[in-house]
């Protein structure tokens, strides 16, 4: 079971290295814009939520190199907001009214989901598309809907937690993009 475990996460990574352009090009298209003043606002459900406030942490924190802050809001991290619309509206609009509320054109809205048919993730692609941002899906195999409405997705093969787990690798290669982008100099080592 786990050396059937380790092939798939293999064969997963394998196939992310066809994706190290687009990685590179959301990478410089995500440093011009936040550091222009632009946000980057990020959902999903689940591990995928946990992923999307994980990018955040890194754009608001830092990756690997010291750097000014950028905007950067995990839309289920406001549960008040959360399940007000939930409440009122449907949990299918829990990120689409917020995305609505917050997304701006030259904002760029990422969107995870290990199967891609996640109506209130899919739905908050719709609502980014309108408000003119640069939606991008992390998805797990292809075709579903969410890559369907997304202007760019990263679709990963195999099962639910092989996807997650390269969605952690996908975020973190996108904030080394993002950062290199930045030209932010590596901190320098201390001399032994």
């Amino acid at each position: 079971m786990i050396d059937e475990r380790i092939d798939e996460i293999v064969r997963a990574l394998d196939a992310l290295r066809g994706q190290a352009a687009t990685l590179t090009r959301w990478g410089r298209a995500l440093a011009a814009r936040l550091d222009a003043g632009g946000r980057l606002l990020a959902a999903g459900n689940g591990g995928s939520a946990a992923e999307a406030q994980h990018l955040t942490a890194e754009l608001v924190g830092r990756f690997d190199r010291d750097r000014r802050p950028f905007s950067a809001l995990a839309l289920h991290a406001d549960t008040s907001s959360l399940t007000a619309i939930g409440n009122d509206y449907g949990y299918a609009e829990v990120y689409a009214r917020q995305v609505e509320a917050h997304a701006r054109p030259g904002d760029v809205l990422v969107l995870l989901s290990t199967s891609g048919r996640s109506e209130n993730v899919r739905r908050a692609a719709l609502a980014g598309v309108r408000a003119g941002a640069s939606v991008w899906g992390l998805t797990g195999p292809a075709p579903n809907p969410l890559a369907a409405v997304c202007d760019e997705a990263v679709c990963v093969p195999g099962c639910t937690a092989t996807v997650q787990e390269m969605h952690l690798v996908l975020v973190h290669l996108l904030c080394a993009a993002f950062e290199q982008a930045l030209a932010v100099p590596l901190p320098r080592k201390a001399a032994s």
